[in-house]
């Protein structure tokens, strides 16, 4: 992975009400980095901050390429991406769903379709591919913000509670989307679940946050290796 990341001694509040503190971390290794920690513990604003969408209160936030510091200008944020636990779609086909990223960045029209018939195919909606993206289930639409998020090939891809309101069977199929993409190395994945056992599944590093502090593991080194428990 050419694109790492460094997160110092951040912080964020809201309204007063201190959501993040003294948070630090880096993801420096291609593979999955699970962030778990119960709901309301501040997993989806770190996540926010991480993808430039908003900035923090006090800390430093970093990208690095090549091992030099990136600015936080649009190539970056073209870089990397997060899928929100509810995926907003537009009222037209799942096609031009996906297709809006590449269409947004000057795609031509061979091109895109290539590559957004890989994605929707990579995560089992090729079948879907004309259907209005309203009409789709809940699990559908998530796996279809994934397809999204994939279809623009970012480097570092967050994703934010990604099975947290889909059945069973969805469950099952967004798990083997992030151990696939782990297997083909394209992206480093972040994912904030509040699932131990998941984590235990799809996790290379895992974290663990708890009231706004993210844990380190027995070397006070982190992130860190190995099952959660």
């Amino acid at each position: 992975m050419s694109l790492t990341f460094r997160a110092c001694d951040i912080a964020k509040s809201y309204h007063g009400n201190e959501v993040l503190k003294d948070c630090s971390c880096a993801f420096d290794k291609a593979g999955v980095y699970v962030l778990m920690g119960p709901n309301g513990c501040g997993k989806s604003t770190f996540l926010r901050l991480c993808a430039l969408l908003e900035d923090p209160d006090r800390g430093e936030i970093t990208y690095f390429s090549g091992g030099h510091a990136l600015g936080k200008d649009i190539a970056l944020r073209r870089r990397i991406t997060l899928v929100l636990p509810k995926v907003g779609v537009f009222n037209t086909t799942a096609f031009q769903n996906v297709s809006y990223g590449l269409r947004a960045r000057g795609g031509k029209g061979t091109e895109i379709e290539k590559k957004v018939l890989k994605a929707l195919e990579f995560v089992g909606l090729i079948d879907r591919s004309a259907q209005n993206a309203l009409t789709l289930s809940s699990g559908e639409t998530q796996r279809l913000g994934i397809a999204r998020a994939m279809v623009i090939e970012p480097e570092l891809l967050f994703l934010d509670e990604p099975t947290a309101s889909v059945d069973e069977r969805n469950t099952e199929i967004i798990e083997d989307i992030v151990l696939r993409m782990k297997r083909d190395g394209a992206s480093t994945v972040v994912l904030a679940t509040h699932d131990k056992e998941q984590a235990g599944r799809l996790g290379d590093w895992l974290m663990e946050m708890s009231r706004g502090n993210i844990s380190r593991g027995k070397n006070g080194e982190g992130p860190f290796r190995g099952a959660v428990g």
